[in-house]
């Protein structure tokens, strides 16, 4: 893609979250730049992605900038005039602000002076209508296109199905462009959808069970239920942040700055929080309600683990999440045939959550991707439905009994009813409102007295989800047949289901704020003593990333600081293949480390459950006070990538020119 980009072409990218997309663009604007054909103009649609990715080319010392509305006049004046004086190799811009005449007029000023080198359209599933974030301004961006002929373009997203993709290609006039797709496989992610019963106290006993201590985002439909959610994490004893549209912009950019820069926090947001959020460390992403589609839920999910470590994508799924999506549905103004493919990319995702076969070749199957080869089932073990293969019961039965009864209901009272009222005269309840209505008297009133409410909720979830009932939103929610109905009631076509396995949650008992904060983990295998150093290193890397607000990730990831925790290096030597050490700058910082592992980490392996507190105690006596004294130093690493051993090539050294030439090392 570098190369093909670098010498010109146009190109569509499609690659999953974290599988450097960036550096699609990045790379091929230097080489453009420093061979004299100018800035490159990067698209961007949310600010927060703009400043991540400007500041993380600061640090590999690229001159980058943003124009947005977090600047002053005078602030984008100046960035303007270094635009075109061609001091700029990346610039980035809204779609707003890019199709406004104004800026068009920089851009025709530069285009004149052969100095536009390269147009990147990041998240280009915003263009297309079907897509999971449609934003009509993409749409004007075929401008570029039409007046800035011969610059090349490279389009980029992580998630478009085949229409979504076709309507990017033709929106953005990409006929002649070379397509890139890759694996949408991210094999380190584990997939579970659990059946939703008390929801919030199942999300409780998944974090404090599974990610005590973990940084995990959870998504809300709704922003009531994200600050009552996030109040609930809190009072259990977990970080917990609310993020939401409604909030005020400071205490949204306060709270995301948190997530970014902090350890441990758990963000609550609707699906305003996400994109362009390059946090490596995030290990769940959780959703209490069920999304629009695969698209939205593959973004969201992959959110988690782009450090490539172990991290889980967990959702909670129910008879209700069937109804309201269907119900925003049928409500929509939009027109039949926008519904019909909204419908559609639904019911893919309600076929992924009923499924009882891998999740992973669900969800693959859909981008059109398919896993192993052959008729054997492919099963990739890293998903509930591989690891724990649920038993499956024939629902049929069921689903002839609860349509029969709704059809019953109908010919003798002539309206409709909710699904309680449904269930109860199938199990043969006498509440008030059946005897209220006579329905105790229909022929179907107890037919169904065998099964459980848990099982007539999942066989009317998967009616709805196949299209066999209708919930009339006009109507409180209340069911009815369609066309689909008869061929279950003549037998013709089986409801196939999981048994239950969901138990009520056990109610966690409230602990104060902090209470797991002594809980230590780390990307490899460590003993008692290498946790130690690991959490005193963690502690000192906080220390320096809050003195110079970076995120802790820019200073080292959490595989660089095991893998010196494991080293335990007493001096410069010991840190080879870790630390690059051919400047003499990295030698004194990666000195210094050595020797704070030497002289003032605990090294006792008989105190493992109080590793937290002691470590962070001990790393700011003694690592981060020894390490200042001496005057700041820096060496910062790139992403390791966690797969195999600890090799040499672990780590890639940049300069930091923001910060100079001194700065503490780790």
């Amino acid at each position: 893609i570098v190369e093909h980009v670098a010498n010109g072409g146009d190109a569509l990218v499609l690659m999953p979250t974290g599988g450097g997309k960036s550096l699609c663009y990045q790379i091929p604007a230097i080489a453009r730049q420093r061979a004299g054909l100018g800035v490159a103009l990067v698209i961007s649609p949310l600010i927060a992605l703009m400043h991540d990715q400007v500041g993380a080319l600061h640090e590999a010392g690229v001159s980058a900038e943003f124009l947005n509305s977090t600047l002053s006049g005078e602030e984008a004046y100046q960035i303007e005039q270094r635009l075109l004086r061609g001091d700029i190799t990346c610039l980035y811009a809204a779609p707003e602000r890019v199709t406004n005449p104004r800026f068009l007029a920089l851009l025709d000023s530069l285009y004149e002076r052969n100095q536009l080198s390269l147009f990147a359209i990041d998240e280009a599933h915003c263009v297309s209508q079907w897509g999971h974030d449609f934003r009509p301004e993409y749409r004007a961006l075929t401008v570029l296109h039409e007046r800035y002929a011969g610059v090349p373009r490279v389009a980029l997203t992580a998630t478009a199905d085949d229409l979504t993709r076709a309507d990017i290609v033709e929106r953005l006039q990409l006929q002649h462009a070379q397509a890139f797709v890759s694996s949408f496989d991210r094999p380190n992610i584990r997939y579970t959808i659990v059946e939703k019963r008390e929801a919030v106290q199942q999300l409780l006993r998944f974090i404090e069970r599974e990610h005590e201590g973990d940084a995990g985002i959870v998504y809300c439909q709704s922003r009531k239920k994200v600050e009552d959610v996030a109040q609930t994490l809190v009072d259990a004893g977990i970080r917990a942040l609310p993020y939401h549209a409604g909030l005020d912009s400071r205490v949204r950019q306060d709270h995301q700055n948190r997530f970014l820069r902090e350890e441990g926090v758990v963000m609550v947001a609707t699906i305003a929080f996400g994109m362009g959020i390059d946090k490596p460390d995030v290990r769940f992403v959780a959703h209490l309600d069920m999304p629009k589609n695969i698209e939205g839920y593959y973004q969201e999910t992959g959110r988690a683990g782009r450090d490539g470590l172990p991290a889980y994508a967990w959702m909670a799924y129910g008879l209700q999440d069937v109804v309201n999506q269907r119900r925003m549905i049928d409500e929509s103004p939009a027109g039949e045939e926008f519904k019909q493919a909204l419908r559609g990319k639904l019911d893919a995702l309600l076929g992924l959550a009923e499924a009882t076969d891998c999740r992973r070749v669900r969800l693959l199957a859909y981008f059109g991707e398919q896993m192993g080869e052959g008729p054997a089932k492919y099963r990739c073990q890293n998903c509930d439905n591989c690891l724990n293969p649920p038993d499956i019961w024939d629902g049929t039965d069921a689903a002839r009994k609860l349509l029969s009864t709704i059809y019953r209901i109908q010919q003798s009272s002539g309206m409709s009813f909710g699904a309680g009222h449904v269930m109860d005269i199938v199990r043969g309840k006498t509440t008030e409102k059946v005897t209220q209505h006579g329905h105790s008297s229909l022929s179907t009133f107890g037919i169904g007295a065998d099964f459980s409410e848990i099982q007539l909720r999942g066989v009317l979830r998967q009616l709805i989800a196949m299209g066999a009932v209708a919930v009339d939103a006009q109507a409180f929610n209340t069911l009815q047949l369609t066309e689909q109905s008869r061929a279950v009631l003549r037998g013709e076509v089986q409801v196939q289901l999981r048994e239950s396995v969901s138990t009520p949650a056990s109610r966690s008992k409230s602990k104060r704020p902090g209470a797991g904060s002594a809980v230590v983990k780390a990307p490899i295998a460590l003993d008692g003593e290498g946790l130690v150093r690991y959490a005193a290193l963690k502690a000192w890397r906080a220390e320096v990333a809050r003195e110079h607000n970076l995120p802790a990730y820019v200073i080292f990831h959490d595989a660089t600081l095991a893998a010196i925790a494991k080293r335990a290096p007493q001096n410069l030597d010991d840190l080879q293949g870790i630390i690059e050490q051919n400047l003499e700058t990295r030698k004194r910082a990666a000195a210094e480390a050595a020797r704070g592992c030497a002289l003032g980490l605990p090294r006792r392996a008989d105190r493992p459950r109080a590793l937290a507190g002691h470590a962070a105690d001990r790393a700011q006596q003694v690592v981060a006070g020894e390490l200042r004294a001496h005057g700041p130093r820096e060496v910062v690493v790139a992403a390791p990538q966690p797969a195999g051993d600890l090799a040499p090539r672990l780590g890639q050294e940049f300069e930091h020119p923001r910060l100079g030439q001194r700065h503490p090392g780790g």
